[in-house]
């Protein structure tokens, strides 16, 4: 069974920013497992500090609470906990449905 779409409200005028803010999050996903792979926390604490402060900015919220997680696990070199957050983003990043309004 597949899981509901997540929707969320954009402004307008972020429609083609957005979708490059989504690509970008993609593209950290890949960095956070080669990250994890090495036992290296900085990249990946630098990509929560750095999401937690702009998602709510674009209108993704789930996004910054992500980014805050992930932060905090890296600053305890939590691998599991990493790996955990991981699988949330990318579920929310797969269910996303943007609306411009």
């Amino acid at each position: 069974m597949d899981n509901p779409k997540i929707t969320v409200h954009i402004n307008a005028s972020l429609k083609d920013i957005a979708a490059n803010y989504l690509a970008n999050r993609q593209r950290d996903m890949g960095t956070i497992t080669e990250a994890l792979k090495r036992g290296d926390y900085e990249p990946i604490r630098a990509i929560g500090h750095n999401i937690k402060g702009t998602g709510t900015a674009y209108g993704f919220d789930f996004i910054s609470e992500i980014g805050d997680k992930f932060e905090q696990a890296a600053l305890q070199s939590d691998g599991a906990a990493i790996s955990k957050i991981k699988a949330e983003l990318a579920d929310y990043l797969r269910r996303i449905e943007v609306v411009f309004d």
